[in-house]
């Protein structure tokens, strides 16, 4: 019987949700603000890990760069505490790295309303023209 999910892919998903919990909890780094972990990629050998992140902030690109700098300072301590609450040999070095995924779905999301509010406007403007 195959098994549904690498180890890999366990490591991972553990990974994102133990970020997540210290990021809310136990970093203070004004720069990170309201952080959410949106993945986690996580390498064979789990010794290295990016780790994507969304913020609050989305619009602002000085403070997403700001938001990721605090990341970036944070990850030792991150790591040190990733090493307290899960039991594995060697604890991933972390890559933080912003998502754009969400900025992205919203942008498609309102070009397609956007066309269809159109597309409406279009079919009305034919009907009283006829």
């Amino acid at each position: 019987m195959a098994r549904e999910f690498s180890r890999a892919d366990r490591v991972a998903q553990e990974l994102q949700k133990e970020i997540a919990v210290i990021l809310q909890r136990e970093v203070k780094d004004p720069r990170i603000g309201m952080v959410t972990v949106s993945d986690v990629e996580i390498s064979r050998d789990l010794a290295y890990a990016k780790v994507f992140v969304t913020f609050l902030f989305d619009s602002d690109p000085d403070a997403v760069k700001a938001g990721l700098q605090g990341l970036e300072k944070a990850t030792p301590y991150i790591r040190s505490l990733l090493g307290k609450a899960m039991r594995l040999r060697i604890v991933p070095e972390l890559k933080f790295m912003y998502d754009q995924s969400l900025v992205e779905g919203m942008r498609m999301s309102n070009l397609v309303t956007q066309t269809i509010r159109n597309d409406e406007a279009r079919h009305v403007a034919d009907s009283e023209n006829e």
